[in-house]
């Protein structure tokens, strides 16, 4: 089983929605483009483990929110997780990416 991203771009731009942000506030807070959201938003563009850890933050909810549609109500561990990923490097990112996405798949 994949990944939906036309289904995690809706959620994000929900969650977005949800909380009044606009795209440019959200995406400096993320730092990334406006454009590179929008495109996330609409599937065009496939955000990394990194990128939905972010938004994730910038949204005050946690990433599964986004990839399976219900957040977590875990206190800070998910804030933790995300500062992980931060201090790594790209190798190290791509590893941690396809280590999620193969636990995604094997649910």
């Amino acid at each position: 089983m994949g990944l939906d991203y036309k289904l995690i771009g809706k959620r994000i731009a929900q969650r977005r929605k949800k909380l009044a942000l606009t795209q440019v506030k959200v995406a400096e807070q993320v730092e990334i483009s406006e454009q590179y959201l929008s495109n996330i938003e609409r599937a065009v563009s496939i955000p990394s483990t990194e990128v939905v850890m972010r938004l994730a933050l910038a949204l005050d909810t946690t990433p599964d929110e986004f990839l399976i549609g219900a957040a977590r109500v875990e206190g800070e561990r998910w804030k933790n997780v995300a500062e992980l990923l931060r201090a790594m490097d790209e190798k190290q990112l791509d590893l941690t990416e396809s280590f999620i996405r193969w636990v995604i798949e094997c649910q």
